[in-house]
């Protein structure tokens, strides 16, 4: 048998605590039940910014005045709640989180997780207690950090615990999005709630998130506050940053796009009712060789070519233009600021009848394509009407002895439309001077022609000039023989 002696001079000392301490990368402050500071080693010390057990205090007391604490959210601890004092009062720690400074600073130097052990020989009151501390500085900085980066970031973001799929954070971006407030998302289960509808396979983007994988951009229909749903691209990815596994999910909101898209599919709803339904001929042309791809059915009564015939089909393919030099031409000027405006221009329709027409044409976006829209209008039926009227003026004009001189203006002027008729009420002599202007009299033939001072012609003639808007005897007499006047009439 050995020695009992023998065995109670091999039990453990305070040497003995010391010298395993040493080897410990946890912290260990070593206290006796009354709360003396019995010893504290290396990792200790450093974990307080001091080098000797003296510089942590003699006792409890001594300690809680040298560093000041917080909670894990930076809020003042009282003194019975320091870790120090909870030991000595018998209260479990379990992993205790505090931040940690020298007394009379107001930032945290250090953060430390506490466990408490209790040591006694025989099971009952203990001998000794220790404070056994993790530096856990690193990360709380790196999760300070996110959090506040995952705050600021506009990017709409919910952060997912993984082992039951719960919300744990939600940022600023996201409750705005959605309408929620953060208690009605924080704890709550992210399928439980419903959050995201309408993707494609919801199945597989459970088991990724559950097996903690990233999980691809994906289109969803967004649960919000009212009930409704807004169109969002999400894409999930792993984070180690919290003190539990999670997935950082982030939102980009597709509602606005969605909402354009629908106002332009409308938008171009109405437009193809305005096409088809217009009184006039248009087509729409899309690519380098302008290749029909829709057509109205003004352009379809015009021309004799149906859908089936026209369309995918080029102009030249129709022999649609009667020169095709002019369509090479009008379309070469299509890239202008004001495009292609009343080009006269002849198209050949399908019976072969020439139609009258002038077009217009301009770029257009369509569907988000380039395309060009082109307008026929037709003039076939009044070129013919001008040409009958024209040739009855002529046909009258050959004997206008009879006609009173205001019915010639009138007849004159639909022969040879001035591009702006001007309303003139001449008088008798002033009609007789234009009369004499227009046979190429110069003022003193008409002087001694009516009789009268040359003086006074010259101020017949200024009135004259000014009623009929010219400044010049030439622009008087293309004025008065447009109209009929003097004996060399065009």
């Amino acid at each position: 048998m050995s020695d009992p002696a023998s065995a109670a001079r091999a039990q453990p000392t305070l040497r003995h605590l010391d010298q395993l301490m040493a080897q410990l990368l946890d912290g260990v402050i070593l206290l006796d039940p009354t709360g003396v500071i019995l010893s504290a080693n290396a990792a200790a010390l450093a974990m307080h910014g001091v080098k000797q057990v003296a510089a942590l205090g003699a006792t409890a007391e001594d300690y809680a005045a040298r560093f000041a604490m917080w909670s894990a959210d930076h809020r003042p601890l009282k003194l019975r709640d320091y870790p120090v004092f909870r030991l000595l009062a018998g209260a479990p720690l379990a992993d205790m989180v505090v931040e940690v400074a020298p007394a009379g600073e107001d930032d945290a130097r250090w953060v430390h997780q506490v466990r408490d052990v209790v040591m006694d020989v025989d099971g009952g009151e203990p001998d000794y207690l220790a404070l056994v501390l993790s530096d856990v500085s690193q990360r709380f900085d790196a999760e300070a950090r996110f959090a506040a980066m995952f705050r600021s970031n506009p990017a709409p973001a919910i952060i997912v615990r993984l082992h039951d799929l719960r919300i744990l954070r939600a940022n600023p971006g996201f409750l705005s999005l959605t309408g929620f407030a953060a208690d009605q998302l924080e704890g709550r289960s992210l399928f439980g709630l419903d959050l995201l509808g309408d993707l494609p396979d919801a199945g597989a983007v459970r088991r990724r998130m559950e097996a903690g994988a990233v999980v691809p951009q994906t289109e969803a229909g967004l649960r919000v506050a009212d009930g409704s749903r807004r169109l969002v691209l999400f894409a999930g990815q792993p984070i180690d940053v919290t003190q539990e596994d999670a997935l950082l999910l982030t939102f980009a909101d597709l509602e606005p796009r969605r909402q354009a898209e629908r106002e332009r599919a409308a938008s171009e709803r109405h437009l193809q009712a305005v096409f088809d339904m217009a009184p006039v001929a248009m087509a729409i042309t899309q690519g380098d060789d302008h290749r029909i791809v829709h057509v109205n059915a003004a352009f379809r009564q015009l021309t004799g070519h149906d859908d089936d015939r026209a369309l995918q089909r080029t102009a030249d393919e129709l022999a649609l233009w009667d020169d095709a030099a002019q369509r090479i031409a009008i379309e070469a000027d299509l890239g202008t600021a004001q495009g292609v405006r009343g080009r006269e221009v002849r198209l050949i329709a399908r019976s072969g009848a020439v139609v009258e027409t002038l077009v217009s044409a301009e770029t257009v976006s369509i569907q988000q394509a380039a395309c060009v829209l082109w307008v026929f209008h037709d003039v076939t039926e009044r070129r013919r009407s001008e040409a009958e009227l024209g040739a009855a003026i002529d046909e009258v004009l050959k004997d206008a002895s009879w006609l009173s001189r205001s019915i010639l203006d009138k007849l004159a002027t639909l022969r040879r439309p001035a591009p702006h008729p001007v309303a003139v009420d001449l008088s008798p002599r002033e009609r007789e001077i234009l009369d004499l202007i227009c046979d190429d009299l110069d003022d003193g033939a008409i002087a001694d022609r009516l009789a009268i001072a040359r003086n006074t012609v010259r101020n017949h003639v200024a009135r004259l000039y000014a009623k009929i808007g010219v400044n010049r005897r030439s622009g008087a007499v293309v004025w008065g023989r447009e109209r009929g006047m003097g004996s060399r009439r065009d």
